[in-house]
């Protein structure tokens, strides 16, 4: 058993090396080549070369243990829940870094304005006739990872780049469903199931 092992990690060595593609010289004039390659850091000990690849790290867990079913079927309606809306707080993020890194360059507010604008539009279209289908539940879920992605609650997020009285309108609007756009993201106690929640998605253990 332990050779048939061994042959298979070797198997499968051979493969991942068969697809590495070490770009030099004209080849990395070819932009197309050179998007697809991934760079990784590397010596050479001739007359190998030794290439260096690191991995984000990967948070072990063990499987969640529910002490009641009424608890396992709340943490399985959570897991549904947060699969729904994490995509968007992770699109959140990017694009609310890219307003931020973009109004920055923006000489005048009215030009900002105009800018914040245009990107709201372009986000509209793309995303609202998905967001607006979303449960309040999901909604909530949502308010509490965009604190989580961008270090900001969405009532900051509003505030700086729509305005005090845009932030305080919509404000108004979700306490009216029972939602607070002021709220804010707990790992350790309040939220600490939707954060298990989330690192078992980036481990794809769920």
């Amino acid at each position: 058993m332990k050779k048939l092992l061994l042959i298979a990690l070797m198997l499968s060595l051979v493969r991942i090396c068969d697809a590495q593609v070490i770009l030099q010289g004209d080849a990395l004039k070819d932009s197309s080549r050179v998007k697809r390659a991934t760079i990784v850091a590397g010596w050479v000990e001739h007359p190998d070369t030794v290439l260096m690849v690191l991995h984000k790290p990967v948070v072990c867990m063990p499987p969640y243990v529910f002490v009641s079913r009424r608890q396992q079927e709340k943490y399985t309606k959570l897991v549904r829940n947060v699969k729904k809306v994490w995509p968007y707080a992770k699109i959140i993020k990017r694009v609310y870094a890219e307003l931020v890194d973009s109004i920055a360059k923006i000489p005048t507010e009215e030009e900002k304005k105009a800018y914040v604008k245009s990107q709201e539009k372009k986000l509209r279209a793309q995303f609202e006739n998905e967001l607006v289908n979303l449960t309040i539940s999901q909604g909530r879920i949502l308010i509490k990872l965009v604190d989580r992605e961008t270090g900001s609650t969405t009532y900051e997020v509003l505030k700086e780049l729509k305005g005090g009285f845009s932030a305080f309108i919509f404000q108004g609007i979700a306490r009216l469903f029972g939602s607070n756009l002021k709220s804010e993201y707990d790992a350790m106690e309040e939220d600490k199931m939707i954060e298990d929640i989330i690192v078992r998605i980036e481990n794809g253990q769920i």
